[in-house]
């Protein structure tokens, strides 16, 4: 389907038609006119809209406390969510973890709720939560559709509320199953909600098109509208037929088509080329690259000052609601309503003797500064003629960083490889004695084994995240590795259990920051720092005081 509107109002009749299947839709536009258009649609799904700010109160109701207090019974109140239906979530982009992580469980755990996401994404790096982008079945990029080739639409819905009996009686097979999943795994796609949703589109759109089982044309278009933007890779495009293949006999008759006509008929490489021409040319880069910033965020403030409603250094109260995340100040809260206390009882002569009357503008909620620890993973090269040097940069680096350690509330940790292995040196620590200990005559020279240092470096990092830690990683090496991770000296398979690592580390959101330190910049590393989604920078001469000052720069102290 090569007009894009065309693509806008089937994925909406496919939304329509089973927004129990499909969960969603991810839409992807800028304010504007076209955008507006296609809102005026959203108008038949009758949807309540979500804030990002939204509380937990809100959306799954809670207790009245104002009501409760001036009765002197409970009250409670119910939720945007406890009607289930449609629900819109606008700025989308800015919707916290937290939240993304609720409307998550409560897509899960409802199949009557269905969310539409209205993602702005002016800048790259922004987009929707995973916890959000995983469950939504449908997504719409509406950048580079133009006005001129938008139309005003309204929702068929007899023929939906046909197709929606229908749905029923559609039939998938264990081969639908089987090619999906397959096309899932060649696109990089590890959750198995994806097939799954894609398997729902297919079945819509057979039942939109009335058939009991969907054929090549509904399962290509399911994995356009499904697959294409989760996909983390995209497999080369097959070479061109050869042009000397004789041309198929001239046969004026259509080849006849049968209802159940199998979905592997169509090969798997078009099914790929399917999801690949559903997308605008650079939009899957920017959203990969949404992914990792969106995972990384918060990561590299270590030390950075935040509010939390939870814990930390007390702060004024401020008015706000009660819910599962704020803790009511009782004192500033009766403070509040005291002075107001006559003129409210005239206004209510028939309320209990003896209670507070207090309204919900009265409440005052408890707020803190809460500070976050970072550690800062040092992975060494401590191979060759120059691991000396390294090793000293490195050990003085620490020592400077863990002199301002209370003030920043940074933890320093040291990874180094050399020879077949690598070892976490020195655990993650803020106490300068130990680490001095830790490190005097540290050993150096051998192969390199980068790969081993990054596993180590990256078991290290989830082992300190897990603990409530924001690690980051500064990769200090002047070359390739040559010894692959089970200890051989093949330096083909030791760069691609490097670059496995890499990719491995961009995915889990982690930092990083890759300090060449040879004489000559190494194209090798550039690729590496691809990979991994971090930060090259050449210090052929680096000392401790400026290797100390760049990473406090780059890591944001």
């Amino acid at each position: 389907m090569e007009d894009p509107w065309a693509r806008v109002t089937l994925a909406l009749t496919l939304l329509a038609v089973d927004p129990a299947g499909l969960r969603g839709l991810w839409l992807r536009a800028r304010a504007g006119p076209v955008r507006a258009r296609l809102q005026d649609a959203l108008a038949a799904f009758a949807p309540r809209k979500l804030h990002p700010s939204i509380s937990d109160d809100a959306l799954f109701g809670g207790l009245d406390l104002a009501a409760t207090l001036g009765t002197g019974r409970m009250h409670h109140h119910a939720g945007l969510l406890g009607e289930g239906g449609m629900c819109v979530l606008t700025m989308a982009e800015r919707c916290p973890p937290a939240l993304a992580v609720r409307l998550g469980q409560a897509l899960d755990a409802r199949p009557d709720l269905g969310l539409i996401a209205l993602d702005e994404a002016a800048q790259d790096g922004e987009g929707l939560a995973s916890a959000l982008s995983e469950r939504l079945g449908l997504f719409l990029d509406l950048d580079g559709v133009a006005w001129a080739d938008t139309a005003p639409f309204v929702l068929p819905m007899d023929q939906i509320t046909q197709a929606r009996g229908r749905l029923s009686q559609v039939c998938i097979t264990d081969d639908m199953r089987k090619q999906v999943t397959g096309v899932a795994a060649a696109l990089g796609i590890d959750s198995l909600r994806a097939p799954l949703l894609a398997l729902a589109a297919a079945r819509a759109h057979a039942a939109w098109r009335g058939l009991s089982r969907p054929q090549a044309q509904d399962i290509a278009l399911a994995v356009a509208l499904v697959l294409g933007h989760r996909a983390t890779m995209m497999p080369d495009a097959p070479p061109p037929e050869n042009e000397d293949t004789p041309p198929p006999p001239d046969d004026d008759t259509p080849a006849p088509q049968s209802e159940h006509e199998n979905a592997q008929d169509i090969p798997d490489d078009l099914l790929i080329e399917a999801a690949r021409a559903a997308l605008p040319e650079g939009l899957l880069a920017r959203l990969q690259a949404g992914r990792v910033a969106r995972a990384a965020q918060g990561q590299s403030s270590g030390g950075a000052v935040r509010k939390s409603r939870r814990r930390g250094r007390p702060l004024p109260s401020r008015a706000g609601a009660p819910d599962s995340a704020a803790r009511v100040d009782v004192v500033a809260t009766l403070r509040q309503a005291a002075p107001w206390q006559k003129l409210r009882r005239k206004a209510r002569p028939d309320a209990p003797a003896g209670r507070v009357l207090v309204h919900p503008s009265d409440i005052r909620v408890k707020q803190f500064r809460a500070q976050t620890d970072r550690v800062l993973i040092f992975v060494v090269d401590a191979s060759g003629s120059s691991a000396i040097a390294r090793l000293a940069e490195a050990k003085g680096a620490i020592e400077l960083m863990l002199a301002d350690a209370y003030a920043t509330r940074d933890h320093v940790a040291l990874v180094s490889f050399r020879g077949r292995q690598a070892a976490l040196e020195l655990a993650p620590t803020r106490s300068l004695v130990q680490a001095k200990r830790q490190l005097a005559g540290l050993p150096g020279g051998g192969g390199t084994p980068l790969a081993a240092g990054l596993q180590v470096a990256l078991d290290a990092a989830l082992q300190a995240r897990s603990h409530g830690m924001a690690p980051t990683l500064a990769l200090l090496t002047d070359g390739r590795g040559n010894i692959a991770l089970d200890g051989s000296a093949d330096r083909a398979q030791a760069g691609a259990d490097a670059d496995r690592l890499a990719r491995g580390i961009a995915q889990h959101g982690i930092p990083a920051l890759v300090i060449d330190t040879g004489l000559r910049p190494n194209l090798h590393l550039a690729g590496l720092s691809g990979h991994m989604g971090a930060t090259q920078i050449a210090l052929p001469r680096a000392d401790a005081r400026a290797l100390s000052a760049t990473l406090s720069a780059a890591f944001g102290d």
